[in-house]
């Protein structure tokens, strides 16, 4: 039997696809709800960088965007190295839902990792995007 290699959560956000969207998308976005800077060049291939107040940093290679359904990224993974080359490929695909937004997220590329960094990663990202989606519900709330 291998290792999980996938993260799905879903979220229902009293918040149309176009405000969800700019949350996800835009660096004003992405650097209040997710870190507390953020830069993004919003193209397949584009760049996207996010720093924090405690100095960690996370650089993310934009790979899939379909205004304003689909956005997806590949990023660093949890507990390697910085030099590692391996990432993890992290989709968000909004959906209308009444007068709010169905947000589903997955992260898949676990697999790829042996024993216990598999075991950090995983676990590291199943609490922190329940963490962060908390967040990004708290910002549209509050914007």
């Amino acid at each position: 039997m291998g290792f999980p290699d996938r993260i799905e959560r879903v979220v229902e956000l009293a918040h149309p696809p176009t405000k969800v969207w700019a949350a996800l998308t835009t660096a004003e976005g992405l650097g209040t709800w997710f870190g507390n800077e953020a830069t993004i060049d919003l193209r397949p291939g584009g760049s996207a960088r996010m720093t924090w107040t405690d100095g960690h940093e996370q650089d993310m290679r934009v790979e899939r965007v379909e205004e304003p359904s689909v956005f997806g990224f590949t990023w660093r993974i949890y507990g390697l190295p910085d030099d590692d080359p391996r990432r993890t490929y992290v989709e968000f695909t909004l959906e209308p839902a009444g007068e709010g937004t169905r947000l589903t997220v997955v992260e898949t590329g676990f697999a790829q990792l042996p024993g216990d960094e598999h075991n950090a990663a995983f676990k590291g990202n199943v609490g922190g995007w329940a963490r962060e989606l908390g967040e990004l519900a708290e910002y549209l709330d509050a914007a």
